[in-house]
């Protein structure tokens, strides 16, 4: 058996592979292959060093050549890394928030629906609004915001969030006197006291509304499927 032969057996039985057959298997390489290089029979070149180096956790140059980088005819140990400085907890504590989900089956042309305080259904707050009071959710309506936002995908809105520009938003307009609230799930890009201006993508096109018609402009956490 080669030196060369040798290193490798040794990286293998130090990494905890019994046999060469386990190895080949952990590595993904045909078992005869693999075990022709760790018996002599076959030379094995850099590129295929480095992957048994990866696997067995040792310098691919000492497999070649032993001192090259290694410094000495021995496998290197493994690195030393400091234990966990984090425990798992035996059990989660309380049984988390529910929120509702506001929305409705079909949108108008700009993916607006009424938000008329119909609850859709109810889900369990993400952690990032499980303190948050008045958190909740809306069901995106078209495809107005794609591919950002899908058709019936849930946005997690944060109410208490100042909005800055770039921001994803849900809006709340009121066009008519006395009129329904109107939501807008959009990307937020100034609102001032003349008006609030958003984006959106499907088609590319700017939404303007007078400020005297904006009834909440709210930041969404997060999205995705409830």
């Amino acid at each position: 058996m080669s030196d060369k032969a040798e290193r490798l057996r040794e990286a293998r039985q130090k990494a905890g592979y019994r046999f060469a057959s386990d190895a080949a298997n952990a590595l993904g390489v045909v078992a005869s292959t693999y075990r022709a290089h760790e018996n002599g029979q076959n030379d094995f070149e850099l590129a295929e060093a480095k992957i048994y180096g990866r696997r067995f956790n040792v310098d691919p140059y000492w497999l070649m050549e032993g001192d090259r980088r290694a410094g000495n005819g021995t496998a290197p140990a493994p690195p030393e890394v400091d234990k966990p400085n984090a425990e798992v907890g035996a059990r989660i504590v309380g049984k988390g928030k529910k929120i509702p989900v506001f929305g409705q089956a079909v949108g108008g042309v700009d993916g607006e629906f009424i938000m008329n305080g119909n609850v859709l259904y109810e889900v369990m707050a993400p952690p990032i609004l499980s303190d948050i009071s008045g958190a909740y959710a809306v069901s995106v309506s078209g495809d107005s915001m794609y591919p950002r936002y899908e058709d019936g995908e849930v946005c997690f809105v944060d109410p208490k969030r100042t909005v800055r520009r770039g921001d994803y938003v849900i809006a709340q307009i009121r066009l008519e006197e006395n009129g329904a609230l109107l939501a807008y799930v959009k990307k937020f890009v100034r609102h001032n006291t003349a008006e609030l201006v958003l984006e959106q993508f499907n088609p590319p096109k700017e939404l303007r509304f007078d400020a005297n018609t904006v009834h909440s402009v709210h930041y969404i956490a997060l999205a995705g499927n409830a």
